[in-house]
């Protein structure tokens, strides 16, 4: 009696044993979202009967399984910038989260260490950026846009539908429409992912576990290629102008639309192509326009030297735009990842303050910059300092002009596309009320 008794104590405590363990990995796997979510603090992050949460592999094999064409966004939690479009797409729009949900397989990405760049590349400096594939990776449409107007004057939730409406007309077309689309697909080593770039920086550490401060931000990928570039020598300023506007060649696009030429620009390569407002881009350099970072897309990968861009619209008139050399050139000043580009000052310079400007008698025309803090632990900042710089400096001209509309990021911007290393960064500051010259030596 008492052997038989133990034998079924052995077996109850075999199978609650397993099932024990059975129960940790379920909660394991369950809880996975959950402790990233709490580690990144992403509040927008909850709506999982919508958004797979950062499991591009599982959303992937969904999709071949029904059929539907992924809707994948991308966003970097920490930064500010977007972050109410970025709530509205992911939890508080009605219409988005009916579509993601019932006619996309919708995932949210919150980061880049383990994407596949071959299928996933984007403008990096985004915040938000959304790309639409199927499930083979054939790429569909981005959708996604920042200038120097701000991080969402071309986003719209408008925008968005219309953009998912078309990826869903591509997707009911394919494969019959597979060589509109075929260069959309970035030409990269397939599977190459964020940390196998040759230019990303503490990689090591960035294959730790993700948190807040230990993130492959997107800007962080162009940061690669920009390191990459000027150590190998191949750093040339054309590499700065990413992912030019379709202003930058005539057209102001309705954002509501992401199609619709809303104004042609008078002595523009649009308004001499014929181009008229009230068109509606179907084509560019052949391949199926869904948005107006798909128009970015084709443009990106055009020379910044002479070359045609042509132009195709829904009434079935073709364009062909003549470009001249620079015209991709516009305000990079928002682009974190300009930063990363030598000369590289390290100074923090934030604006001085309207009240304190008033009492050192700077016009109200003028902005001056504080400065801050010199990191005399990097070169640039020992430099800095050596040449005489100083905290508490206040900049009010470079190279003998006044400082007019310039915050810190745009002074960035000058001095990389105006300065290189070797040169003397000519400054005038004001220090306990007499103005000095300095000339900072550019180091790295």
């Amino acid at each position: 009696m008492m052997p038989r008794l133990f034998r079924r104590m052995a077996r109850f405590r075999l199978a609650f044993g397993l099932l024990s363990v059975l129960c940790l990995s379920v909660g394991s796997i369950a809880s996975a979202d959950e402790r990233l979510r709490a580690r990144l603090n992403d509040v927008n992050g909850v709506r999982s009967d919508v958004w797979i949460y950062n499991d591009i592999a599982t959303a992937i094999a969904k999709a071949r399984k029904v059929n539907k064409p992924l809707f994948v966004t991308f966003r970097c939690v920490p930064c500010k910038d977007c972050a109410a479009f970025d709530a509205d797409v992911a939890n508080g729009n009605e219409r988005v989260r009916q579509f993601a949900k019932e006619r996309f397989v919708s995932v949210r990405q919150v980061e880049m260490k383990g994407v596949d760049l071959s299928v996933f590349e984007f403008d990096f400096d985004l915040n938000w950026a959304a790309v639409f594939i199927h499930p083979d990776g054939t790429v569909y449409a981005r959708y996604g846009t920042q200038s120097a107007r701000g991080p969402d004057a071309y986003n719209s939730i408008d925008g968005l539908l219309h953009t998912m409406r078309r990826v869903l007309r591509l997707h009911a077309e394919y494969p019959a429409n597979k060589a509109e689309l075929e260069g959309k697909r970035p030409k990269r080593p397939r599977g190459q992912t964020a940390l196998e770039l040759p230019g990303m920086k503490n990689a090591e550490k960035l294959a730790r576990q993700t948190t807040r401060s230990n993130c492959v931000h997107c800007h962080m990928i162009h940061d690669a290629m920009h390191f990459h570039a000027q150590q190998t020598g191949t750093f040339t300023r054309d590499l700065l102008w990413k992912y030019p506007l379709p202003e930058n060649v005539g057209l102001e696009i309705d954002p509501d639309h992401g199609l619709r030429i809303e104004r042609v620009l008078p002595d523009s390569p649009a308004a001499a192509a014929g181009l008229k407002a009230g068109d509606e881009v179907v084509r560019m350099n052949g391949q199926r326009m869904a948005s107006i970072a798909d128009m970015q897309w084709v443009m990106h990968h055009l020379p910044n030297g002479p070359t045609t861009l042509v132009v195709e619209t829904a009434r079935g008139s073709m364009h062909r735009l003549a470009l001249e050399r620079g015209w991709k050139e516009t305000d990079i000043s928002w682009r974190g990842s300009l930063w990363s580009v030598s000369p590289r000052l390290r100074v923090w310079t934030p604006i001085l303050a309207y009240d304190r400007r008033k009492q050192l008698g700077i016009p109200d025309s003028n902005t001056a910059l504080l400065v801050k803090w010199i990191n005399r632990g990097a070169p640039g900042g020992r430099a800095a300092f050596e040449s005489g710089l100083r905290e508490g400096d206040v900049i009010v001209e470079l190279d003998g002009r006044p400082l007019q509309n310039v915050d810190p990021a745009r002074f960035n911007m000058l001095i990389k596309l105006n300065y290189e290393i070797g040169d003397r960064l000519p400054l005038t500051v004001l220090r306990r009320g007499r103005r000095i010259r300095v000339e900072v030596r550019l180091v790295e």
